[in-house]
């Protein structure tokens, strides 16, 4: 799994059967302060409730459609959860 921003969406005429009802969203990886963190993806919204703007985490691959109960589903990302609250306590080295 890893985080990611939701900066924009796509809209397809014509797709695979399989994502059809599936929200596409632009997500931009970020690291564990929030700085982007590489190139940006396209992503499945599996819980069909994100939106530009917020935090949620993903995961990549197969793992990426596991929720969405279909035997196929192409895709390199699906958002699984929106974050409310984030929270990194990094301890000091010594």
């Amino acid at each position: 799994m890893f985080v990611a921003k939701v900066i924009g969406n796509i809209v397809c005429t014509h797709k695979d059967e399989n994502l059809k009802g599936l929200k596409l969203l632009i997500v931009q990886p970020v690291d564990d302060q929030l700085q982007d963190k590489g190139k940006p993806l396209v992503s499945i919204d599996t819980i069909g409730q994100s939106g530009e703007g917020d935090l949620v985490y993903l995961a990549k691959s197969k793992e990426s459609s596991i929720p969405l109960n279909k035997e196929l589903v192409p895709s390199d990302a699906g958002i699984l959860g929106i974050i409310e609250y984030y929270n990194v306590n990094r301890m000091e080295e010594k």
